[in-house]
């Protein structure tokens, strides 16, 4: 059986929408509204709002600063952060690494790392993309070795999200070539200012700088910096990725998007003054993409009703 959002869930929902509309600063939602590029600032300042709101956080739990949300009210959170046209915060900290810090780091690491996180005085990226580890990703060629109590990390890593505004980096790195290739991998934080680190820019069609190549030379880290158990990492990464699945925040944020296509068409005049909405190859287009969102809802709310069962997400995070 599917997940049901209960009268408790409604009104939740009703809660949100109206704190994102009256905590969203008019100069966010103008540029969200008007596609203009957020600045890092802005960004900071919304996760700011959020934090002192007790919501930046939905997926950890209330012992670490959460709001101990049940799985639905998450869902709904996320998914009115998109239909409100909400800032997009970075979310590579607080959505990816948090969790993974929670679930296996130590209590020092926890303490060392997640406030931070939380407040947002730590901005994080992703390490795990490379140019030929891709969608092979454990194909991954960056390496660490350890010297006594430290990693040298050598090689690069590609398509890294906003790594110019970050300061720090959870990475996979390559720590013993025995096994499998799914083996001898290894969860690595690395703080980005450390010598031997370049960061550069990759510019994308639309103009935009949202993704980068990094490039490590000799860095060496901490191995204290080691999440979870060295040679492990693909576990953690599994784990990771399997809890990025059940957010509804993509699902909202694209329904808001054809909604505002959907408002731009009927305007827009063709030839004959007919609407674009008129047309049948571009009526049939949207009626695609509709069907596609609708069919993504219902695979996500499926895999939150499999994870309230029995804690796993199989094939239904797939």
């Amino acid at each position: 059986m599917d997940a049901a959002f209960s009268a408790k869930d409604d009104e939740f929902r009703q809660d949100v929408r109206a704190f994102l509309r009256d905590a969203t600063p008019p100069k966010l939602k103008y540029k969200v509204d008007n596609g203009i590029e957020m600045q890092r600032e802005d960004v900071l300042s919304w996760h700011r709002i959020l934090y002192k709101q007790g919501w930046v956080a939905p997926n950890w739990p209330e012992e670490h600063g959460g709001p101990g949300w049940t799985l639905n009210q998450k869902y709904i959170f996320d998914e009115e952060l998109g239909l409100a046209g909400a800032p997009r915060l970075i979310t590579f900290g607080i959505n990816m690494c948090g969790p993974v810090l929670i679930g296996f780091g130590t209590e020092a690491q926890k303490k060392q790392f997640l406030p931070p996180m939380l407040s947002s005085e730590h901005v994080w990226c992703q390490g795990y993309s490379e140019p030929n580890a891709g969608s092979d990703l454990a194909s991954l060629r960056t390496t660490a070795v350890r010297d006594g109590d430290e990693w040298v990390i050598n090689g690069s890593k590609m398509w890294t999200t906003k790594a110019h505004w970050a300061d720090w980096c959870f990475l996979l790195a390559r720590t013993s070539d025995a096994g499998r290739k799914q083996e001898g991998i290894t969860f690595i934080l690395v703080d980005l200012k450390t010598p031997g680190i370049e960061i550069k820019p990759i510019i994308l069609m639309d103009g935009l700088h949202e993704t980068n190549q990094v490039f490590y030379t000799d860095v060496r880290v901490p191995v204290e910096n080691t999440i979870g158990e060295i040679d492990k990492g693909w576990s953690i990464g599994k784990f990771l990725l399997a809890h990025e699945r059940m957010s509804g925040g993509s699902l909202g944020t694209h329904k808001t998007l054809l909604r505002q296509l959907k408002a731009i068409a009927a305007t827009d005049e063709q030839s004959g003054g007919r609407p674009l909405t008129e047309d049948p190859t571009f009526a049939r287009h949207i009626a695609e993409i509709d069907i596609g969102l609708r069919t993504l809802e219902a695979f996500n709310l499926r895999a939150i009703d499999k994870f309230s069962q029995n804690g796993e997400l199989g094939s239904h995070a797939l």
